[in-house]
């Protein structure tokens, strides 16, 4: 995958995590970062549970799972 390719993936994925854990978004590079490093958290959740998904569709649902998993453990260091 290419790298404009992978981070419009990388801040679609934080956008939509921001938005599944009632965040809001963050801007252009905290959602880049957010889906970059939820790519790699998901892509390890998921490779636990043998669970691989290709395509851009595939990419996206698991950077999205792991952008939600990151931002969910980020919040419990809020509180």
């Amino acid at each position: 995958m290419g790298i404009i390719l992978s981070i419009v993936i990388g801040v679609l994925a934080g956008f939509l995590a921001g938005k599944i854990m009632k965040g809001g978004g963050f801007g252009f590079w905290i959602n880049l970062l957010v889906g970059i490093v939820g790519g790699f958290l998901g892509g390890s959740v998921l490779g636990w549970f043998g669970i691989a998904w290709g395509g851009l569709f595939g990419s996206l649902v698991t950077a999205v799972i792991g952008a939600v998993i990151l931002l969910w453990i980020l919040s419990l260091f809020k509180k």
